[in-house]
């Protein structure tokens, strides 16, 4: 049978995390407001200071705020939702989620052992696999729930070979 082994870190969920949140519409419509609606008003209140008070050092001062919010406010946002995503977790979630795990693909279910003990996933149960890439291959347990795969991480085993028999399983059992 197909066997991987690869160890699972707090980096590998908090990047899981952020490809789901940048595919989710109301998070990319969130972050294109902030980034644009803002800033704009500070451009219109720097145009404003400029044509009404012909104050030219004002207006490049608010023109400069609203470009740095634009650029900025980003990536402040993503660096805030990785620290709500580890706030989530309590130490044992923590301890039981991160460390060496190992997937074995048996006639009737996925075999996961991982630090929280040994898992039986059947087939059916199972929905897809995705590949990023050539770093990550996601299981997907739910429509967000998946075994998140590193193949920086990956000690024994061939993750390309892994996901692809993992997919025809999941194909032929559901």
């Amino acid at each position: 049978m197909f066997e991987i082994e690869y160890i699972f870190r707090e980096e590998d969920l908090i990047h899981f995390n952020e490809v789901q949140l940048q595919q989710n519409d109301e998070v990319l419509n969130n972050i294109r407001k902030n980034r644009l609606v803002f800033p704009g008003a500070l451009v219109i209140i720097g145009i404003f200071y400029y044509l009404y008070y012909g104050d030219m050092m004002t207006a490049a001062y608010i023109s400069s705020i609203a470009i740095l919010w634009a650029l900025l406010s980003p990536k402040i946002m993503l660096l805030d939702m990785r620290r709500q995503i580890m706030k989530n977790y309590t130490e044992k979630e923590k301890a039981d989620m991160f460390g060496r795990y190992t997937l074995k693909i048996e006639p009737d279910h996925l075999l996961e052992i991982s630090p929280s003990g040994k898992h039986k996933m059947p087939w059916n149960e199972l929905i897809r696999v995705e590949q990023e890439d050539e770093h990550y291959v996601y299981i997907f347990i739910s429509l967000n729930t998946a075994l998140v795969i590193p193949a920086k991480t990956v000690k024994k085993g061939k993750l390309k070979e892994f996901a692809e028999q993992v997919q025809s399983m999941i194909d032929r059992k559901s």
